[in-house]
Formats: C-alpha cells, sequence, structure tokens
C-alpha cells in the first residue's frame, strides 16, 4: 500500500484504521444536548491519535464528551442519532464527511446512518472500502512526497550535513506526536528525535547551539524557521540543496515526513502573522 507517494507497511495500515474508527469514540455535546439526548457523559480524555484524528485541541473547552461504540450508536433512534452527527459538524469535530464526497465510494446506504447528509467512521463502514477511503482521508490536504525526485547527486551531497534525512525521507511516524521540530533535528542526526513530540523550548536550544543565523534556499542545511508576532517558533523545515526541502506539516498520525520543492514549501508554509527567518547548521 502506497499513500502520497510512501509506502505504508500492513501493521502500519491496521493502525490507521483504529485510529479513524476506532471501537470506541469521542461525540462532543453540550450539557444541555446530553440531557435531551438521554446520554451520559464520559469524561475520558482521548489518546494522543484521537485527539489528532477529531482535532479535539480546535473545540470549545466547555464542550462534554460522549463516548460510543457502534452497537450503541445504532441503537440510538435516528432521530437522535441524525441531532448528534449533526452537532459534531456544529462544534467542529473532525471527520464527520459529507455523504455526497463518498457516496460513490460507499454506496447509497450509508445515507441512512445519521441524517442523511453527514456520517461518522465506524470499523463496519470501512470493512471493504479501507484501501480506498484511508489514502484518501490521509492525503486530503498534501500532495504527494517528492523523495523519490530528488537526485541521487543531491542525496548524496546532504549526507554530512542532514545524515539521517534521506532515510527519514518518505515514512510516516508510529503514530501521533513526532513534529516538524523533531523531525528536522532527527534528519541533522539526533539520535531519538524522529519519534519525540519535540516541544519548543529544546528545538530553539539546539537552534542555537547548533546553527549560525541566516542561510540560502539552494545548498542543503538551511532551516527553515517560522514564527509568530511572539516570537514563539510554529513551524520548522529543512533544505536539501537543489531546490528541495524536508519537513513534516503537523504532529498527526496523517502527517508524513515528505519532500516538496522549496518554493512550494514556502508557499505551502505561508501564514499571516508568522515571520521566515534561516539558520544554517553548523557541524
Amino acid at each position: 500500500m502506497h499513500v502520497l507517494g510512501i509506502e505504508v507497511s500492513p501493521e502500519l495500515f491496521t493502525s490507521w484504521i483504529d485510529w479513524l474508527a476506532p471501537d470506541r469514540q469521542p461525540f462532543y455535546v453540550t450539557r444541555q444536548q446530553a440531557a435531551a439526548w438521554s446520554l451520559p457523559l464520559d469524561p475520558t480524555k482521548p489518546d494522543k491519535q484521537l485527539r489528532d484524528t477529531y482535532q479535539i485541541y480546535n473545540l470549545d473547552s466547555r464542550l462534554k464528551s460522549v463516548w460510543l461504540d457502534e452497537a450503541t450508536f445504532m441503537a440510538l433512534p435516528r432521530k437522535i442519532r441524525a441531532a448528534l452527527v449533526r452537532a459534531q459538524v456544529t462544534h467542529e469535530r473532525s471527520e464527520v464527511p459529507t455523504v455526497r464526497a463518498w457516496r460513490e465510494v460507499l454506496g447509497p446506504e450509508i445515507a441512512r446512518q445519521a441524517d442523511g447528509h453527514r456520517f461518522v467512521w465506524w470499523k463496519s463502514v470501512l470493512r471493504d472500502f479501507a484501501t480506498e477511503v484511508l489514502p484518501r482521508v490521509v492525503g486530503e490536504d498534501l500532495g504527494p512526497s517528492r523523495h523519490r525526485d530528488v537526485p541521487k547527486a543531491v542525496w548524496s551531497g546532504v549526507a554530512r550535513v542532514l545524515p539521517a534525512a534521506l532515510e527519514l525521507a518518505g515514512t510516516f511516524a508510529n503514530g501521533s506526536g513526532p513534529n516538524c521540530f523533531g523531525t528536522v533535528m532527527a534528519a541533522a542526526g539526533v539520535e531519538g528525535a524522529a519519534e519525540e513530540w519535540m516541544q519548543r523550548q529544546p528545538f530553539d536550544e539546539w537552534l542555537d547551539q547548533h546553527t549560525t543565523r541566516g542561510g540560502r534556499d539552494e545548498v542543503p542545511g538551511t532551516v527553515l524557521v517560522w514564527r509568530d508576532s511572539d516570537r514563539a517558533v510554529q513551524h520548522a523545515a529543512v533544505t536539501l540543496g537543489a531546490g528541495w526541502s524536508f519537513h513534516k506539516p503537523n504532529q498527526s498520525w496523517m502527517g508524513p515526513r515528505e519532500v516538496r520543492p522549496t518554493k512550494e514549501l514556502l508557499a505551502y508554509c505561508r501564514s499571516p502573522g508568522r515571520r521566515l527567518t534561516r539558520h544554517t547548521i553548523t557541524r
């Protein structure tokens, strides 16, 4: 199985199914909605994979969680199922796709799950369609990694300053947590950084100790750092030279360690209020 031009092992693909369609998933409601629909509140916190699947960090902190398995969900009166699924859209919980977008893949019966316009993922929905659904869900906002298009001479030239870049490029982490900061540090040879949820402070400390200010995009080892108006680092990438750069777009299990043309990456990462600085890795 290849997703975004990256080979995905059967074991990781099975994990993806669990993370997109867990046996129990959280639904987010107001206290009044829970009472009106006779749904028991459950304060269980999602693990890091489900946190990213449903983008829970973007939800209103006043919302309450209700955890349901598929059998319990489907046993609810359809009127309540429909209202519950619509509420997820209103409250901006992720992974509540439209029936229209998926009817051709999943068939017309998917419209009967809730209100006929939206639905949620369960393993029964994925059973016969996982190989079609997962690549599309994971690749929804991203283009393919271009690591196979990078000439061998470029990889050879980058090996001294970014000794682990070739090994990491075109891979997925084994779950949520690993992020852009750890990916850059790991490419530069920091052991263990690839699988760590790297925080801003250790990344800034690494920049201070192992880079100098300034750099050129056309040479390998220029760290691209985006900061907000408070100078807090928000994203990082690193150049491979010859017009190519390497980064991880997010900390989600869906985020690949990808290679993109540098100009394309700069455009992708451009955001109002952020300022780009460059740093050169020193050995």
